[in-house]
């Protein structure tokens, strides 16, 4: 399953995000997002002969394949296991005091998604489980079977974007009390024997939304990315650029808020008479509006078909 799953993989919007990158001989990239080690390969080359490369994921999984992926590149890559809002931690410790671009691709990707054991797809049974990180203490089963029902509602909106989120949260706290959850499977059916038939749950699975969320607050993925954009312009040397491709509203909204904050001339609040900020931008925008993938690119991976590409250069 997992050798059909890398040959399956395949990075999202990987051409436009290194063209973006703009990378050169002799500079200094991240991909803070690992995984499969697709867009790590294609900047290496990009940045050939002696571009070096920093991969972080903080799946220890994908970074052993990454490296075994890309040992032929020798010390021009390095990788190590760890969420990407420990970059300044990770380039402080192997003396990088300026990139020239970092790329984020905050999708899960196909391996993760089609191994049955980690819980993250409806599409086939396993343990309710979602952690990217095998050494975060809570669970999918844990939210699902612990949070009382007006919290577990709270969640399924806010970070599903689900219309039934009381619905399918009053439904799981019932069952619960005869069973906990512990499957995937157990889960998915019962949102789905809850949630009523439109065209838009015909288009996608009723739980889609419900895993999506629990996904996300398992993992604290939006927070480590509002972490990560705290910080990220100041790991960029003049010039260098960040390239972020997204799946969902959500993560989109927060880097779209951030480049935009980055690319006005005045950052200063609104009720601030006199601009103490210099009047200039810290980054210039690279993609006006988001790029998305083309009709090509979701005819051949349908997983592509919500991803968008946002970039930005440091000035």
């Amino acid at each position: 399953m997992e050798r059909r799953s890398m040959l399956q993989h395949r990075p999202v919007l990987m051409r436009e995000a290194v063209q973006l990158l703009a990378c050169r001989p002799g500079g200094r990239y991240v991909d803070a997002t690992l995984g499969g080690g697709g867009y790590a390969e294609a900047i290496l080359e990009a940045a050939s002969p002696d571009g070096r490369l920093l991969g972080l994921d903080w799946d220890e999984a994908a970074v052993a394949r990454a490296r075994e992926r890309l040992s032929a590149y020798g010390d021009r890559f390095l990788a190590e296991c760890a969420p990407f809002d420990r970059l300044p931690d990770i380039l402080a410790w192997i003396g990088w005091e300026g990139v020239d671009g970092i790329v984020l691709d905050l999708g899960v990707s196909s391996i993760q998604l089609d191994d049955a054991s980690r819980g993250l797809s409806f599409q086939q049974d396993g343990p309710l489980d979602m952690r990217l990180d095998s050494s975060l203490a809570v669970t999918a089963a844990d939210l699902v079977n612990q949070l009382p029902e007006e919290e577990l509602a709270a969640l399924i909106a806010e970070y599903g974007e689900e219309r039934y989120s009381r619905r399918i949260a009053r439904a799981i706290a019932e069952r619960r009390r005869e069973e906990p959850f512990r499957r995937t499977a157990e889960l998915a059916s019962l949102i789905e024997s809850v949630v009523p038939r439109t065209a838009d749950t015909r288009r996608i699975h009723p739980a889609t939304r419900t895993f999506l969320a629990l996904r996300l607050a398992v993992n604290r993925e939006l927070e480590v990315l509002q972490g990560f954009l705290g910080k990220a312009l100041d790991l960029l040397s003049v010039g260098g650029r960040l390239a972020v491709v997204t799946f969902h509203s959500l993560e989109d909204r927060l880097v779209k808020r951030a480049f935009k904050a980055w690319s006005r001339a005045c950052r200063c609040p609104v009720d601030l008479p006199v601009c103490r900020c210099e009047g200039r931008p810290l980054a210039r925008l690279l993609t006006r509006k988001a790029v998305k993938p083309s009709a090509q690119e979701v005819q051949e991976n349908p997983r592509a078909r919500s991803a968008r590409l946002r970039a930005v250069e440091r000035l």
